[in-house]
């Protein structure tokens, strides 16, 4: 009953109260007339009674016409002195003579030979002889028959009636939560303005329509100071961490080190890279809303494109003994926006450096109308559990655990090629392939 929902809830509910309503009713109304069809029934034998008693003779207690009932004078012994109805035979046993003779009143339903149905009896004593009075009950039997046949067919058109009407009230009613569910779907903390309609009732739906409307705004200021100051954060760090980089490169380059303080520079030099490229992804973060993410694109020239990313990753891999190989086509153009593009792979090729082995190579092919992108390594590749939540946000790898790192890459890998009307993907076998694919320039 639970999983049903809500209006048919209240429906089935509505309808099973119709029922015990319709029930009770019908019950008091079949006892009512029951009990004042018995009572008219009742006075009548009285009236007839009196009748004979009054003249001495049968035929005063006659029935009127279209009625079945009789009237007997009889003597203690059974035997009938006057008779008027369809009645044959005595209508009382010898016992109940003798009551009535000794002036006790006898009142009794009976089936009696002549009568149609059960006919109910009154005697009273008159003079040493008996009056016995009696009425076909056949009339009130069917009346009360033909009253629980109309309960019957009626009860339950009358409740199929009211389930409908039931159902519509209750859609009726929960047309304005239906409004703020679709509305719903539409709001998001980016939106400005956006809230949830409000019905002119002013009732429990109107004041939970309120209550959640000043949830949103509150949760769209709360997000708006985070974005801002994810924003701000990561353009202040920046130029201090490309400062910073500057410095430590022109160390390396400047002569001879101590081995410890060469591998220092080093360790500092791939934290700047770490600390830049957080920064990037940070504001990737900052500037995505509902999965828009602002683009300048443009033509670019996709060798190129990976000489500049391989080139800006190639000290860190010369000083970890591992080489950066480009294979691209040399005539491959795509439409992108520069910045983001080389974010993306940058994202790839840190992996690949970090958690990778072997030789790192991006590398570029159309296929199926479109450009494809691939950054690979000789790892040992992704986890197969991992590889199905391996572009979701803060998601991290088993080798990634004990290592600094945010579990942000691949998802604003994932941000940039969705926001070219692209994908991305893991690309299954040997080694870590991680595949990029764009719209074709043409």
């Amino acid at each position: 009953m639970s999983r049903l929902p809500i209006r048919v809830r209240l429906t089935a509910t509505f309808a099973v109260a119709m029922l015990v309503v319709l029930a009770g009713a019908g019950l008091f109304v079949y006892l009512r007339l029951k009990s004042d069809l018995d009572e008219s029934v009742t006075a009548g034998l009285h009236t007839r009674a009196d009748a004979v008693l009054a003249s001495g003779s049968a035929a005063a207690g006659a029935p009127g016409e279209g009625e079945e009932g009789f009237a007997q004078l009889l003597r203690p012994d059974g035997s009938v002195v006057g008779l008027s109805g369809g009645i044959r035979g005595a209508a009382l046993d010898r016992a109940e003579l003798r009551r009535a003779a000794g002036g006790e009143q006898i009142l009794v339903e009976r089936r009696l030979s002549g009568i149609e149905g059960k006919a109910r009896v009154l005697a009273r004593g008159a003079g040493g002889e008996v009056v016995a009075v009696g009425q076909s009950l056949q009339d009130r039997d069917d009346t009360l028959a033909n009253l629980a046949a109309s309960f019957a067919i009626g009860g339950p058109v009358a409740v199929l009636l009211a389930s409908l009407l039931g159902y519509a009230l209750a859609s009726a009613g929960l047309r304005p939560v239906e409004a703020m569910r679709q509305q719903a779907e539409q709001v998001s903390l980016a939106g400005a303005g956006d809230s949830l309609p409000l019905p002119a009732a002013h009732d429990e739906i109107r004041r939970l329509g309120e209550t959640l409307n000043e949830m949103l705004d509150r949760l769209r200021r709360s997000f708006e100071r985070e974005r801002s100051f994810v924003a701000d954060a990561s353009h202040e760090l920046r130029t201090p961490v490309a400062v910073i980089k500057t410095e430590v490169e022109g160390a390396l380059r400047a002569g001879e080190h101590d081995p410890q303080v060469r591998e220092a520079l080093v360790a500092a030099l791939e934290e700047c890279d770490r600390l830049a490229q957080l920064a990037e992804d940070l504001l990737v973060v900052a500037r995505t809303g509902e999965g828009e993410l602002p683009m300048h694109p443009g033509p670019l020239d996709v060798p190129e494109l990976l000489e500049r990313v391989r080139s800006r990753f190639a000290a860190r891999a010369v000083e970890r003994g591992r080489a950066i190989r480009v294979d691209a086509d040399d005539s491959a153009v795509v439409h992108g926006d520069e910045l983001r593009l080389g974010q993306a792979l940058g994202n790839l090729v840190d992996n690949a450096l970090r958690y990778g082995e072997g030789e790192v190579v991006l590398r570029s092919r159309r296929s199926n109308g479109a450009l494809e992108l691939e950054v690979s390594d000789g790892g040992t590749g992704f986890a197969p559990d991992f590889a199905e939540r391996a572009f979701e946000r803060f998601t991290r790898g088993d080798r990634a655990r004990g290592r600094d790192g945010t579990g942000l890459g691949l998802s604003i890998v994932r941000t940039i090629a969705e926001a070219h009307g692209g994908g991305v993907a893991v690309v299954p076998g040997g080694g870590a392939t991680v595949r990029v694919w764009l719209p074709d320039a043409g």
